[in-house]
């Protein structure tokens, strides 16, 4: 196990997952320019390591984000911010790469605007029974332009979106479960626990399959089913020849769980 701080975010790598820390808790961890900056670049150092096969993101402190800071980062935005060479855009809405690989999110106290964005944007979302959500931003005069309008109302359906992203008002962590927003709410205590145990369930498995179901399923939303289904043969073709399917099927006749390398 080994961690680093970097500006605004910390880093820790647990065997095969890499825990990515927001570290502005004087502020509630709004986000400013340098830890929106230092989070995406973070995100671009787990894509490029091999050896990391799940990212959790998860806050110190009492609130996971209280969203945008927009005193410090409204100018940037005002002239279009796009995510630094090297790094990774996990709303996929500042023209930056996107992950191949899962990413989890585990909430608590305050998670407004950008941080509910970014759950969105995940791959699987646990919080605390604490959580506070909302999407205010058509409270303060502009609107959620970090992938809410596109992925909420596909998990939650469109009157149950529109019932949050028009009026700004929060809502609970029951609500969020409700809405498919997060996957398992618990008590606060037992959060990251609990998320790090879901991450290492995730890297235990065969990367290559793990980064061919997200593939997949990805090509599914942005191309359409028939796109998605077309590609499916190719893909089970070449997973079939490599070391983790033949390691898979010693493990399956073995009765026991496979040790998979990733090729």
């Amino acid at each position: 196990m080994s961690a680093t701080s970097v500006g605004r975010v910390s880093r820790e790598k647990h065997g095969h997952i890499m825990l990515i820390g927001l570290d502005r808790t004087a502020k509630r961890n709004a986000f400013d320019l340098d830890m929106l900056e230092d989070l995406v670049r973070a995100l671009g150092e787990y894509e490029r390591d091999d050896n990391m096969r799940c990212a959790l993101v998860f806050a110190h402190g009492e609130h996971f984000t209280a969203g945008l800071d927009l005193g410090n980062v409204g100018d940037t935005f005002r002239q279009g911010w796009r995510v630094p060479s090297g790094a990774i855009d996990p709303w996929g809405t500042f023209g930056g790469p996107r992950l191949t690989k899962p990413l989890m999110v585990a909430a608590q106290g305050y998670c407004f605007t950008i941080g509910i964005e970014l759950m969105l944007a995940a791959d699987i979302n646990l919080c605390a029974s604490n959580t506070r959500f909302a999407q205010m931003e058509v409270q303060r005069g502009v609107f959620p332009f970090a992938g809410a309008t596109l992925r909420l109302h596909q998990i939650a359906g469109w009157g149950n979106a529109m019932r949050w992203l028009l009026t700004g008002d929060e809502f609970d962590a029951h609500e969020a479960y409700r809405l498919g927003l997060v996957q398992e709410v618990m008590a606060s205590e037992d959060l990251l626990p609990r998320a790090i145990w879901m991450a290492e369930r995730v890297a235990a498995q065969a990367p290559l399959g793990v980064r061919a179901v997200l593939a997949s399923a990805r090509q599914t939303l942005d191309e359409g089913e028939m796109a998605a289904a077309d590609s499916l043969p190719a893909t089970a073709q070449r997973l079939l020849g490599t070391e983790d399917a033949a390691e898979g099927l010693r493990a399956m006749l073995e009765r026991r769980d496979g040790h998979f390398k990733g090729r």
